[in-house]
């Protein structure tokens, strides 16, 4: 993908993680991208909330249900079917998809289970995993968030921003 638009620089104050990601994304030149499942798209209107956000955000892909997973993300369907969607392997593969789908430098994956109740493969409401992919770096990690869906959704959303700055910035 070519490099950011121009105009002007992304202004990150008052628009926390996902303001900062932005900034250091077109400050490095790099376009970003989301894969979403249990953050259903909120992940991608946060980053997309921040003024000029256009200048290096390439677009998201809200894959809810697994054949979603499968024919937008390319994700094995039989492996979902037997093992569930929550687990980092699943987290890594979005993120990794996006990347390619979008053709960007960063891709920001979500997972999980938001509740009220354990998913159908008993993995407990709250658990979810988040990927980030960024040039060579590719990290998962496991989340648990307490409360009711939203509050889950929106915690998640939250840490995938907060460790997306992370990785952009190591």
């Amino acid at each position: 993908m070519a490099g950011p638009a121009a105009g002007g620089a992304i202004d990150p104050v008052g628009h926390g993680a996902a303001g900062r990601l932005l900034a250091a994304a077109q400050q490095r030149g790099l376009w970003i991208a989301t894969a979403e499942s249990l953050t259903g798209g909120m992940l991608a209107s946060r980053l997309i909330d921040v003024p000029g956000a256009s200048a290096c955000m390439a677009g998201g892909a809200c894959t809810y249900s697994f054949e979603a997973k499968h024919r937008v993300l390319g994700l094995d369907l039989a492996d979902l079917e037997e093992h569930g969607a929550v687990r980092g392997s699943v987290a890594r593969a979005m993120a990794l998809a996006a990347r390619r789908l979008y053709d960007c430098d960063i891709a920001i994956a979500t997972t999980g289970a938001a509740g009220p109740g354990p998913d159908d493969y008993g993995v407990p409401a709250g658990t979810a995993f988040i990927a980030v992919s960024a040039g060579e770096e590719l990290v998962v990690e496991e989340v648990r968030a307490d409360g009711d869906r939203p509050a889950v959704r929106a915690a998640v959303a939250q840490r995938a921003l907060d460790l997306a700055l992370r990785v952009v910035e190591m």
